[in-house]
């Protein structure tokens, strides 16, 4: 491939936070949220990185070229046949990190889709299948990159093809009376001590029960939110990683005695609650309930995935 020629003007991408799992599809199902991180880049002669970060997680994140957002930027250019001389990048991050809303997810696909901006016929170097392929090698799962891509809800899966692993996604159109509440605790729980925490299997009773609610839940999703407390109920993660996210746990335990559905998002230790037509006095009873250790926050579902937004 020809080295690529690189944009002059800076290019602006806004990426939709996301919940994976939403209940029983586990490492599958992803729903794009209506909360976003912001991105802008530029080419520079000068070379090397300049890099600033503000908002959520930015007394942390790196500044340098492991920052995983740049770590994304440099994998598309490198797929796209070369890196520029240099970079400028501001980052505003609004989506919590470790709090299972989709915050590595949305800086993978950022830095992803903002490469390909920067670059000349960038979507034809690099085609959303292709993005979506090198997005999941980098997240080690597709289901929260594929809701950050695309918008809505996802499914997300991985197959053989001709000896690797190939990541592919499906969309589907959220039912427009679905919103969700997104209860945020303080503390948060990294992803891979969720995972070291599931079984290495699990009885036919409940993965049969799993199927069935995981197969619902797409048609909850698309027509018919009144199946949504059924669809959400989850018999194969959540109960196992418990340990390290009690009070999560607790809620979701309480949430659901009440036939609300709710369930922890991704690996947690959020809690979100998807419904159609929750009063304003009903979502205030259901902070009440949560308690101080949790911040309630009303999330549309974004329809659309990763965007360019000025160019």
């Amino acid at each position: 491939m020809a080295k690529p020629t690189f944009r002059a003007n800076p290019i602006q991408v806004q990426v939709p936070g996301s919940s994976a799992n939403l209940g029983p599809g586990f490492d599958c199902f992803g729903l794009a949220l209506g909360l976003h991180d912001r991105f802008i880049a530029q080419i520079t002669d000068e070379a090397g990185l300049d890099l600033d970060v503000t908002g959520e997680g930015s007394e942390t994140v790196r500044r340098d070229e492991k920052n995983l957002m740049v770590k994304a930027m440099y994998q598309g250019f490198d797929f796209m046949g070369g890196k520029p001389r240099g970079l400028s990048v501001r980052a505003l991050n609004v989506i919590p990190h470790g709090r299972g809303l989709g915050s590595s997810a949305s800086a993978i696909v950022g830095g992803l889709v903002l490469a390909r901006a920067l670059v000349l016929s960038g979507n034809e170097r690099m085609i959303d299948d292709e993005l979506l392929n090198i997005a999941t090698k980098m997240e080690g799962h597709p289901d929260n990159v594929a809701a950050a891509l695309y918008g809505g809800a996802t499914i997300a899966w991985t197959e053989d093809q001709h000896g690797h692993p190939v990541a592919r996604a499906v969309g589907i159109t959220v039912d427009p009376r679905i919103t969700a509440l997104a209860f945020v605790p303080n503390n948060s729980v990294p992803t891979s001590k969720a995972r070291k925490l599931l079984p290495e299997a699990i009885s036919h009773g409940d993965a049969v029960a799993n199927s069935t609610r995981t197969a619902l839940l797409s048609q909850a999703l698309s027509h018919r939110p009144d199946l949504l407390f059924t669809a959400t109920e989850d018999f194969l993660h959540q109960k196992y990683r418990q340990e390290v996210m009690p009070k999560s746990f607790s809620l979701v335990t309480k949430l659901r005695s009440a036939g609300v559905a709710a369930f922890i998002s991704g690996a947690g230790p959020t809690v979100l609650v998807l419904h159609a037509g929750l009063s304003t006095t009903d979502v205030a009873e259901l902070g009440k309930a949560a308690g101080e250790h949790f911040q309630l926050q009303p999330l549309e579902i974004a329809a659309s995935g990763a965007t360019v937004i000025s160019a």
